[in-house]
């Protein structure tokens, strides 16, 4: 009778085993937390998955790298260039899931749904820019995959501030509807506009601090976004060792058109550009706002260059 009691109580006390997680200054469960364990409850297991099989042998499975960010940093350019390599299958589109609700709601298999088929020795890469600025992502990202790599292209925040309004101004454009100069953008008050939002993107160090809680500096592979556009060999060379993929791109892969101004791709014989939707001209700024833009950057880069431990070529 003693010993049944005291199974009993064993069994009572007994602790409850949670997943190992980052540590986190809370107690409470976060939101992030509540849905991804109802993520999880809709497949059941963490790799119970629905396997799509197609007849060559090929499957869809979760990506092993992400390219994370940045918006207007280069990361189509980045798809394309690294889908050169054999070993690698990229999804089409941007898909959004880790930032969007309506998309993260719908669960794993969803997002398992939305990637290519790949053979069992290619890796799954998928882009999508806004997740390097949504606070959210990194979490979300962390508990599907702790051993994710990711990618994460930056240029000069204030090439990027730019390009970020002339992407906006376009799709306007093509709509016929009107959009403000980038001044009305850029000057509140006769000062910088420091809560315009394409000016917030590019706080690298503020964002990068938030992935940093939850992945390692060595997990996240910083490709210099303006040196990729000048000369794309070198960075790809290190994206393939980050991914510890063999060495498989060219320099023969990649030719300068002088007709766009940049750099086009050459795979098996057969030449191709990125849309003519990149690589625009950015809108003519006055000297004197470039210099408040260069100026407003200084401290924040510098931050960066200490949190990451490399410097860039930036005003």
């Amino acid at each position: 009778m003693a010993a049944f009691l005291l199974g009993a109580v064993l069994l009572i006390v007994q602790p409850q085993i949670v997943p190992s997680r980052p540590a986190i200054n809370s107690n409470a469960e976060t939101p992030s937390q509540s849905v991804q364990r109802e993520l999880l409850k809709k497949t059941s297991q963490k790799n119970d998955f629905k396997e799509n099989i197609h007849s060559n042998g090929s499957c869809q499975q979760l990506p092993q790298t992400i390219i994370i960010g940045v918006r207007k940093g280069g990361t189509r350019a980045l798809l394309e260039m690294l889908s050169l390599h054999p070993d690698i299958a990229a999804a089409e589109s941007e898909v959004h899931f880790f930032d969007w609700e309506d998309h993260y709601r719908n669960g794993l298999q969803w997002y398992i749904n939305q990637m290519p088929f790949s053979y069992p020795h290619q890796i799954t890469v998928e882009k999508t820019p806004a997740y390097f600025t949504s606070p959210k992502v990194p979490e979300r990202v962390y508990n599907m995959n702790q051993s994710m790599r990711l990618l994460l292209i930056l240029r000069d925040p204030s090439e990027r501030v730019l390009s970020d309004y002339t992407q906006v101004f376009y799709n306007h454009m093509q709509k016929h509807k009107p959009y403000p100069s980038i001044e009305q953008f850029l000057i509140k008050d006769g000062e910088l506009n420091v809560d315009y939002k394409a000016i917030n993107r590019s706080l690298y160090y503020i964002h990068m601090q938030n992935w940093l809680k939850y992945f390692p500096l060595d997990h996240i592979h910083i490709v210099d976004g303006d040196k990729l556009i000048k000369d794309p060999f070198p960075e790809i060379e290190k994206v393939e060792r980050f991914l510890k993929l063999s060495p498989q791109i060219n320099a023969s892969n990649f030719y300068f058109n002088k007709t766009k101004g940049f750099y086009c791709l050459r795979d098996s014989g057969r030449e191709r550009c990125l849309h003519e939707s990149k690589g625009r001209a950015h809108p003519q700024v006055d000297t004197w706002l470039l210099e408040k833009l260069h100026e407003y950057f200084h401290e924040p880069n510098k931050k960066f260059f200490e949190l990451v431990g490399r410097t860039f070529d930036w005003h």
